[in-house]
């Protein structure tokens, strides 16, 4: 079962499959302000790959603090990076949000972006925003295990990502393969471990998934939740959300992080950037500001997303794990770059 306003999942990455994209599927909504604030005649265009739910209540509240409008087009964060990256210097978007930053770091190499301005950075972790200054960080997921609370006790769990290519789970893992949530993963045991040997390794988790391998995060964690698989590998806040939607009494699942600092226990960073070519940058850097001050950020710590916020000293509402408890393999942004190592070995294993 999925959230009705979930739009298109994260499943095309940027990189070597740019030509691969047949297809655009864009949601237009425009968010109307008071004009007495308004800077006379620009609507900022947005295009988003994030959660349509959250980027509404951010764009609604921007309008009502600044009268700036914004036009949201909401898509695969993909699909969204490749169309920016065809129209180029024509595109009409001003920003450009996502999920993770993989899409945003190859717009980056690309000269695509221009600079956020500093006080707007400073709000952020440098760990957590561009090392180019071209992108910031606003929002964050980490990666972990979903298990059937029937099937599996938390002693029985892996410590480490490596351990799910062990045969002693075949048939009781499930993958969602072409997630960009799961290529972070990917490309941190390669940083660690070699290409190599990361390639056995989804060899061998293509093997025990064999029966498992769907389309995104929402079905794998349903299917772990309705006992038809023991266990997968999520971020967070999908568990969270289906728990929302089938209600506590409904949830035969748990969650669990690997082993401190193993490449299975990523922070994903959400972000926004300005498109170099916007003809409104004075306004969307505006926009930027927004969302990482701590209005934006109040917003992002009480919403229905279950993410981190990340700005501005707030700290998320959610009965999450403290962020500053977290203890993630030490990857960075850098490291992560454009997705386009991972899908290499995801392609090399027969994942993708």
């Amino acid at each position: 079962m999925r959230r009705k306003a979930e739009l298109v999942r994260r499943t095309i990455v940027i990189g070597t499959s740019v030509a691969a994209i047949v297809a655009v599927v864009i949601v237009a909504a425009t968010f109307a302000g008071s004009s007495k604030k308004s800077t006379p005649g620009v609507t900022l265009t947005l295009y988003s790959g994030q959660h349509p739910e959250t980027v509404a209540a951010l764009a609604a509240a921007f309008t009502k603090q600044t009268g700036i409008n914004v036009s949201v087009r909401s898509a695969d964060e993909g699909v969204l990076a490749a169309q920016i990256i065809q129209e180029g210097s024509h595109s009409p978007a001003d920003i450009f949000m996502t999920e993770n930053s993989p899409p945003l770091e190859a717009l980056q190499q690309r000269g695509l972006l221009a600079q956020v301005d500093a006080s707007t950075l400073a709000r952020t972790s440098a760990a957590y925003s561009s090392p180019q200054r071209d992108w910031e960080g606003v929002s964050a997921r980490v990666s972990t295990m979903v298990y059937n609370t029937a099937d599996l006790k938390p002693s029985q769990l892996p410590r480490s990502v490596l351990e799910l290519a062990n045969p002693k789970w075949n048939g009781k893992l499930a993958l969602a393969p072409g997630e960009t949530d799961f290529q972070p993963i990917v490309t941190a045991v390669a940083a660690k471990y070699g290409q190599a040997r990361a390639v056995a390794w989804l060899k061998g988790i293509r093997a025990n998934a064999s029966n498992h391998l769907y389309p995104d995060n929402e079905a794998l964690v349903a299917q772990v939740n309705s006992g038809q698989v023991a266990l997968g590998v999520i971020n967070h806040y999908y568990w969270f959300r289906l728990r929302d939607e089938i209600g506590a009494s409904n949830i035969h699942s748990a969650e669990k992080l690997f082993a401190p600092r193993d490449p299975g226990y990523v922070i994903d960073v959400a972000g926004a950037g300005l498109l170099a070519s916007s003809s409104h940058k004075p306004d969307a850097q505006k926009f930027l500001a927004f969302l990482v001050s701590r209005a934006g950020q109040e917003i992002i710590a009480h919403d229905e997303s279950y993410e981190y916020p990340l700005g501005s000293g707030v700290v998320t509402a959610k009965p999450l794990l403290p962020f500053s408890s977290l203890k993630p393999d030490p990857i960075t942004v850098a490291q992560l770059g454009d997705g386009a190592l991972a899908i290499s070995l995801l392609r090399e294993a027969s994942l993708l």
